[in-house]
């Protein structure tokens, strides 16, 4: 056994191996003690709490409308209770679990492995029909199936049942950050690609109601823009429509002039069979965008991955567009416009946030949920240095005279930060004490003259 010496000795020669390694700059990516302070330009300090500094985000349970539940409620009350809950499990299960389909590319790719592979395993000489054979048997075996869900009435209302609440409580988070950071924006028109059950429509009402005068859904299943237009009318045929200027449509508007102040898409990029359908469509999505492009999925790493896919897109058009007088850029969740540093470690993880919500009060939805989702928030413009501040990327730790928080940092990087009253100050340490998972941390990152240097 160790001496209580001999083990203070190993500490200090391991404190001193690691002051050897060089200059820690990435560690120091947002945070340094005794260096950063709360960005206090708004002087939020001087007049608010700091819980209520400008980088709180979060929401409380978020709440369906009451038209809307009360017509939800209304489509279902016909259904047997038992068969319609099977039905909504199997199919949150399904769509949670989906993976994006595997490409023309990346299929040619894993069949020529497979074909060297069992070459080489095989000691006889087989038949090339043979190894054929055996090639396809393995790919269908180790290959997702991806599958077009095809949405006629039957299974419109199931997702109805599964997904409206969850899906209004994501893109209702998202349209919040964008009215608190930019409280002057008012749009006028907004586009909802893949609107499904129409519940963006919704959540765009709720929040900027008074000044949006069109909104235009757009979806391949004229099912799910019948159940969207009856939601809307209470639940049936005849009824007044709860929200005017409500607009369904199974495409896209042709002309290329057409825009709108707010263009979404929210759970609809997965459901296109090909990255180059994807791509096809960010683009068009991109060009009938006049202000926000908000783009929502699954918080899964298929989701993340492929609002990644998304994001990389529209920056790359800024590249090649030098002269766009309204080039793209990251508006949220990102501090930055490098590539994620989530996809880019060694185990990538899906950057993902969560919103509470209470579901439509169906028999098997009795208590509060979360919705676990990806956005990525594409503006028009230029980024205000204001809004750099890091982005709270997992749930905060709260322990007795520090917080744990981790950061998506405007250098691209992540951050693991250890904050303490003594070595960040009382201010820092008590906004980051308040905040939460998906909040922005108001503090100023510090210069490469400021950042402390390894002697």
């Amino acid at each position: 056994m160790a001496t209580a010496k001999e083990v203070t000795l190993l500490l200090t020669c391991c404190r001193w191996c690691r002051s050897l390694r060089g200059p820690q700059s990435r560690a120091f990516a947002a945070l340094v003690p005794g260096v950063s302070y709360v960005d206090n330009n708004s002087d939020f300090l001087g007049k608010k709490p700091h819980r209520k500094h400008p980088g709180i985000l979060r929401l409380p349970h978020v709440r369906l409308p009451q038209a809307l539940t009360n017509a939800a409620q209304l489509l279902l009350l016909e259904r047997p209770v038992r068969i319609t809950e099977k039905q909504v499990q199997a199919l949150s299960n399904y769509l949670w679990s989906r993976h994006l389909p595997v490409e023309a590319e990346e299929l040619q790719r894993r069949a020529v492995d497979l074909e060297k592979k069992f070459l080489e395993n095989q000691d006889s000489a087989q038949t090339e029909e043979k190894l054929r054979e055996a090639v396809l048997h393995a790919l269908r075996r180790t290959t997702y199936h991806w599958q077009k869900l095809s949405y006629n009435e039957e299974l419109s209302l199931i997702y109805m049942a599964a997904r409206l609440d969850g899906a209004f409580a994501a893109v209702f988070r998202a349209f919040h950050e964008i009215q608190t950071r930019v409280p002057e924006f008012q749009p006028q028109t907004l586009m909802d690609f893949g609107s499904g059950t129409g519940s963006v429509a919704w959540a765009a009402h709720s929040t900027w109601g008074q000044s949006l005068r069109e909104y235009v859904c757009v979806d391949s299943s004229a099912a799910m823009l019948g159940l969207a237009e009856k939601l809307l009318k209470g639940g049936s045929e005849s009824g007044k429509p709860c929200i005017p200027g409500v607009f369904f449509r199974q495409f896209l508007p042709v002309s290329p002039k057409v825009q709108f102040d707010v263009v979404v898409s929210a759970f609809a990029l997965s459901e296109l069979p090909s990255k180059t359908d994807r791509t096809e469509v960010v683009r068009n999505l991109w060009r009938k965008t006049s202000h926000f492009l908000v783009l929502v999925e699954n918080g899964t790493k298929a989701g993340h991955r492929l609002l990644m896919e998304a994001r990389s897109l529209v920056l790359q058009e800024k590249e090649k567009s030098p002269l766009d007088l309204q080039p793209g850029f990251v508006f949220a969740p990102c501090p930055h416009e490098l590539p994620c540093p989530q996809l880019t470690a060694s185990k990538p993880l899906a950057c993902s946030f969560s919103q509470a919500y209470h579901p439509i009060p169906f028999s098997w939805n009795k208590k509060p949920k979360e919705e676990t989702f990806s956005l990525v928030i594409l503006a028009r413009g230029s980024p205000k240095e204001a809004h750099r501040w890091p982005r709270i990327t997992q749930p905060v730790l709260k322990r007795p005279r520090h917080v744990h928080c981790h950061l998506c940092c405007p250098d691209g990087h992540m951050q693991h930060a250890v904050v303490t009253a003594r070595r960040h100050g009382r201010d820092l340490y008590r906004c980051a004490r308040v905040s939460s998972w998906g909040d922005l941390l108001p503090v100023v990152a510090p210069s490469p003259a400021e950042e402390p240097t390894e002697s």
